[in-house]
């Protein structure tokens, strides 16, 4: 039983600074657009050339 006088404050604690952290990530603007980097990971043409090479090429 006096674990839990040790334990709960320390608990308390630890889920103030996750929402002081999750807050603030929010405000700098973390999550404001999430699809983008998805849709740039799965579409590589958006950074490189976006041409794709003409079957004459090949050798």
């Amino acid at each position: 039983m006096e674990s839990l006088y040790l334990l709960i404050p320390i608990a308390l604690i630890f889920v103030i600074i996750v929402a002081a952290l999750l807050i603030w990530s929010i405000n700098r603007g973390q999550y404001d657009d999430l699809d983008h980097d998805a849709w740039r990971a799965l579409n590589d043409d958006l950074t490189g050339n976006s041409t794709p090479p003409d079957d004459n090429d090949r050798n």
